[in-house]
């Protein structure tokens, strides 16, 4: 039979429920879609390839899903260091109101395209202004990009446009999009239950169950937010949502720091999902999210970078050591462990987004999103454990081959579908808003 693309050599990690390796494997890509998972000896004999890549001595796994992101935030890298969260929004809308058009969005996204591409990142869930802008320079590259149109009532928003005026064309956006695609779905953005009254929660999420979108919203990320919540609205921000009717399985709470008993149970007992931001978190002190007493309530948990003004950083991989020892903190090595952190990055980000029937794992019937992790380096030897490896030696420079929907995106470190030298000449002029004409 002839294929696209065979994968083989190596050790293929393909993170389903058995937690599978096969070791010197080999992933069958044909039109975008995983046609068989093997032995390398089985799958060379069996299909003729038209493109492979040789993965011998290499590490064979999902690509990385980023849960929470906000791509173009790649223009105020190290803008906004060392302060609150509060502090990090007022300094971040001014500039946001300032610096914000369709053009400059495409120049932060190609940025962030690039940096995922390089750290094994093969699709994020995006939260910006401008999110038509960010489609299409994700399309140019052929990365996978889930986005929609985003709601946050605060004066002067980078489009101008009120929240009427909003709604009327995200539902012109929805009604355009018809079937979103293998691995996609659409998505709508709830920024918070403090930019947003619960009227107009109430509304956008209807909006959205009308077309079985994802609904992403910001939630508990620190106590002052759940403070300021409660004061305007009588409701910590998860429990708000919860007297709303709001959450259920095809809703995504970003953060979830500071959250109750009570609201754990809600979350588990709607199948609300939650994207884990350990290093925005931490750098903003808000604090850590009670991830092992989600995971034990059977939460879906992914993980995410948040943006690279809050985090500096859109590697995955990060945030993945980052969890799996940030909650060992409290004395309990198990509380998180670098298959469960691993899993978050992966299928469990793939779950979050409602996706995980598609995007994930290495299985028959998938997507073929996929990297290939270079092994050949001191840090990474000797290689015991493919799980440990990931969470707490490898780095995002290891990663040599990224391919998405079948398409090899980055072969031997070099971007294939970027002009890297373009992407950074082209951010040079929008990186500083004080630069901006």
């Amino acid at each position: 039979m002839s294929i696209d693309l065979l994968v083989r050599g190596g050790d293929v990690l393909t993170v389903d429920d058995a937690s599978t390796v096969v070791r010197d494997g080999a992933v069958a890509v044909h039109e975008g879609e995983i046609v068989a998972v093997g032995a390398a000896a089985e799958l060379a004999g069996r299909y003729t390839a038209r493109e492979t890549i040789d993965a011998e001595g290499c590490l064979v796994r999902p690509g990385f899903v980023n849960a929470h992101t906000h791509l173009a935030m790649t223009l105020l890298r190290g803008r906004a260091d060392d302060v609150t969260l509060q502090g990090f929004l007022e300094k971040v809308l001014a500039w946001e109101a300032e610096l914000l058009a369709p053009g400059n969005v495409a120049a932060g996204v190609r940025l962030a395209v690039a940096e995922s591409v390089r750290a094994g990142v093969t699709s994020a869930l995006d939260m910006y202004w401008f999110h038509e802008a960010a489609e299409a320079a994700a399309r140019e590259a052929g990365w996978r990009l889930h986005s929609g149109p985003t709601f946050m009532d605060v004066p002067q928003p980078p489009d101008g446009l009120g929240y009427e005026e909003r709604l009327a064309w995200a539902r012109r956006d929805l009604e355009a999009r018809g079937d979103a695609g293998p691995g996609r779905r659409p998505v709508v953005f709830a920024h918070s239950a403090y930019t947003l009254s619960p009227a107009q929660l109430t509304e956008v999420f209807a909006l959205a169950r009308e077309f079985g979108a994802l609904v992403h919203i910001h939630a508990a990320e620190n106590a002052t937010e759940v403070a300021t919540v409660e004061v305007k609205h009588g409701k910590r921000p998860v429990e708000l949502l919860d007297s709303l009717g709001l959450l259920g399985p095809d809703v995504l709470l970003a953060h979830a720091v500071d959250l109750t008993g009570p609201e754990i149970a809600a979350i588990a007992r709607s199948g609300t999902a939650v994207a884990h931001c350990p290093v925005s978190n931490l750098k903003l002190g808000c604090g850590i999210a009670p991830v092992p007493r989600l995971l034990g309530a059977g939460v879906t948990v992914g993980l995410g970078t948040d943006g690279a003004v809050s985090s500096n950083s859109l590697d995955v991989l990060g945030a993945v050591r980052q969890a799996a020892l940030v909650h060992k903190a409290g004395g309990d090595p198990t509380a998180v462990g670098a298959e469960q952190a691993v899993r978050m990055a992966t299928i469990g980000g793939a779950r979050a987004l409602g996706l995980g029937d598609r995007l994930g794992s290495l299985e028959v019937g998938k997507r073929a999103d996929l990297i290939v992790v270079d092994l050949d380096a001191p840090h990474l030897r000797p290689p015991h454990d493919p799980w440990s490896t990931l969470a707490y030696a490898a780095h995002s420079a290891d990663v040599r081959d990224t391919v998405v929907d079948g398409r090899v995106l980055m072969r031997g470190r070099e971007l294939l579908t970027l002009d890297e030298r373009a992407v950074l000449a082209g951010i040079e002029d929008l990186s500083c808003p004080d630069r901006v004409a």
